[in-house]
């Protein structure tokens, strides 16, 4: 009779299916927590337009088809989407430099407070959920995360943060 049970490793398949499965589920509570921030700040921003100023602060200035491309969305999708946000004062269009027909969007000055402001809430309140699981993810955890993260093409959080930081530069191409 044995005391112990040897532990076990589960196979391949079935350990990549309960990670996607895990970051489905975080994924889904990430966004969760981003639209209740936009709530509390009482912002009238969909998270549709939230991610296109989110882009713009990590990526811009960028032009209308590289915004969409970025977004996966169509050029005359993203053009409406930015007028709204330009009405609303958080996104700034100007004309090219060199060439009158492309337009170039960055964020305001206000624009980028609010990505700030609720990147800061939703990374208060992850803290706040690290924090109440009382340990540490399992080893590999974060690498796998930040793989993802790169692998999706996103900045990581150093990155992301230092391109906030100059977000708000002339909507002009990028030297």
């Amino acid at each position: 009779m044995r005391l112990y049970v040897e532990p076990t490793e589960l196979p391949p398949a079935v350990e990549a299916e309960a990670l996607v499965d895990a970051l489905a589920a975080l994924s889904r509570t990430l966004v969760g927590i981003t639209a209740r921030t936009l709530a509390a700040l009482e912002v009238d921003l969909t998270t549709s337009q939230y991610r296109t100023v989110v882009v713009l602060a990590s990526r811009g200035p960028l032009r209308v088809v590289d915004l969409a491309a970025a977004l996966h969305l169509h050029p005359s999708t993203v053009t409406r989407a930015c007028d709204r946000l330009v009405r609303r004062g958080l996104v700034v269009r100007r004309a090219g430099e060199t060439d009158r027909r492309v337009s170039w969007l960055s964020l305001t000055d206000s624009g980028r407070d609010l990505v700030g402001e609720v990147i800061r809430h939703r990374t208060d309140e992850i803290r706040r959920l690290v924090t109440t699981i009382g340990r540490r993810p399992g080893s590999g955890t974060v690498e796998s995360i930040e793989a993802l993260v790169t692998a999706a093409g996103e900045p990581d959080e150093r990155q992301w943060w230092r391109r906030w930081e100059r977000c708000t530069g002339p909507a002009t191409p990028p030297a």
